[in-house]
Parts: C-alpha cells; structure tokens; sequence
C-alpha cells in the first residue's frame, strides 16, 4: 500500500515536471507569439487611424481648395460680366491662370496724360472693380504701375523724375483709393511700380507703347 502510495506521488511529481515543460517550450512561446499579436493589432489599429486622419485632412485640403477655386472663378466671371464695354474696347483686360486673377488697364481710361492723379472716370472704373475683388478677403489686392520707355517730360520732371516716380505713384494712388473711397483694409492692399521695365509689347511703335502704360490689379494670395 505504502509502495503504491509513493508511486502515485512519483508519477504525480512526473506529470507536474512535464506539465512545466510543455508550459516553457510550448504554452510560452505560444503566449509570446499572442501577445505579440496582440501588439501588432495595436500598432495597425493605430497606424489605421493615422491613415483615417491624414485622409480626412487631404480631403478637408481639397474641399477647400475647390471652394476657392469656385470663388476666384466666380470673381473672375463678375469682373468680366460688369466690364464687358471696357474689354470689348481693348480698355481692360482680365486673366485668370492657376488661381491667379489679374486687370490689366490700360492709364488712359484712369489718368490724364502724365499724371498720377485718378481722374473721375477713373474712379468709376476703379470702384466697380474693387467692389468684385474685394469680395474676396482671403487675398492681397496687389496694384502694379507700369510705363513706357520714354523719358518724362521736362515739364513734369519736378513732379516725377523718372519713370519709376511716376508708375508708383500711380500705383499708390490707385490704392489710396481702394482704401479710402472703398474702405478696403490697408492690410489687404500693396502698390508697387515697375517703370517701364515689365513691357508687354514692343515699346518701338504707338501701339506697344500703350500697351504697355498700364496699371495691373493682381489678387495674390495672403502668406
């Protein structure tokens, strides 16, 4: 009987050792490989989200982008609607290349020959398109002055000396007007002259000349 017991109790000892032994090389590695499993699934359900996310956000991107395309075009389509005797007059002119819009007018319809002051036509002009471009407060108003190559008068060189005095006054000019008379934030506004250094057409003829006495109204976007 006692014999039978300690059998038992070896047997039992044998089974437990084996129990431990295919608990390390079996039951072990197998938890080791679930929870690293486990681990994995955590990191794709995390990188999983990441991808939702930055999805949402390229999508959000481009919602945007196309509402403001919708806007720049609808800009564009106002200013060519109400400006349409002007244009058809070759007086102004009006583009629209990847998201840029630009007026181009020609000086004579905004100033009296050689001066910089706006003239009353001119602030009729100036004020329906302002009115359209200042609808939209997500850009800079940009005002460029632009000259021919010929030398400024001697009559008028204590005003302006050179071209560069000339086109930028202008430009500032049309400016203070946006600002003033159609109370467009200074903020939103920058006037710069170029002289006659930025010719559209050949400065050699008539022709090209007045092509190339402009002021440019350029919307850029706000850095």
């Amino acid at each position: 009987m006692r014999f039978a017991l300690i059998v038992m109790i070896i047997l039992f000892l044998i089974l437990i050792g084996a129990a431990f032994v295919f608990y390390f090389d079996q039951f072990q590695p197998m938890r080791a490989e679930l929870n690293r499993l486990v681990d994995d699934k955590a990191a794709l359900s995390a990188s999983n989200s990441e991808l939702l996310q930055e999805l949402a956000e390229i999508r959000q991107q481009k919602m945007e982008t196309e509402k403001k395309a919708a806007e720049e075009t609808q800009t564009y389509k106002d200013l060519v609607n109400d400006m349409q005797e002007e244009i058809q007059q070759g007086q102004i002119k009006i583009s629209e290349l990847a998201g840029k819009l630009k007026v181009n007018i020609v000086d004579k319809i905004l100033f009296d020959s050689g001066e910089a002051t706006v003239s009353a036509r001119g602030e009729q002009i100036l004020s329906r398109v302002g009115n359209i471009l200042k609808q939209d407060t997500t850009k800079i108003i940009r005002v460029e002055g632009h000259s021919d190559n010929v030398k400024i008068h001697y009559r008028l060189q204590k005003k302006y000396s050179t071209n560069w005095e000339l086109s930028t006054s202008r430009a500032t000019n049309v400016v203070r007007f946006l600002q003033d008379e159609l109370n467009i934030d200074g903020a939103s506004l920058e006037a710069v002259g170029y002289a006659e250094f930025h010719p559209i057409a050949s400065n050699k003829i008539a022709e090209g000349r007045s092509k190339n006495r402009r002021i440019e109204i350029v919307l850029v976007a706000k850095q």
